[in-house]
């Protein structure tokens, strides 16, 4: 079974939806069974906290449910986890900076990267309105998209 865990700041906002978006997806392809997926965040604002309303309204808009509450990513979750998939530069830097983090850099990757439409970082709708957080919902659906198909051919 291969891990992956999705890291943003909060983990109320981008990356529980990475994870909604991630399980639904292997989900409706069958292999569910193959993976294990969780996300967290790399500040402790909101640990317990169920993801941000606005980011479960727009998930469900979009068909994609969301069971999550809010924890921080420790040096634990760097053992575990077989890939760790950030959302932007200042998080990647957060998780290398975990005691760690320099054996499991290999690890690491910006979700985006798997983006067909290129861009670096997946923006946090948190300041945002309706619009920004349908952007990050399409962005997070076409990186997850293409994170999978790169799970699949390291299988």
């Amino acid at each position: 079974m291969i891990s992956v865990v999705f890291v943003c700041l909060g983990n109320i906002c981008r990356s529980p939806l990475a994870e909604a978006i991630f399980k639904d997806k292997i989900v409706k392809r069958g292999i569910h069974n193959l993976f294990e997926a969780q996300s967290c965040g790399t500040a402790n604002y909101h640990v317990g906290d169920s993801p941000d309303p606005r980011t479960i309204q727009n998930a469900k808009k979009n068909g994609v449910l969301i069971d999550h509450v809010g924890r921080q990513l420790n040096e634990d979750d760097l053992d575990y986890f077989d890939y760790i998939f950030v959302m932007d530069k200042s998080n990647y830097n957060n998780v290398l900076r975990l005691k760690n983090a320099m054996q499991h850099q290999h690890k690491v990757f910006m979700l985006r990267a798997y983006d067909p439409i290129k861009g670096e970082e997946v923006p946090d709708p948190y300041y945002g309105v309706e619009r920004d957080f349908q952007e990050v919902f399409e962005i997070l659906d076409r990186s997850v998209e293409g994170a999978i198909r790169f799970l699949q051919n390291r299988m």
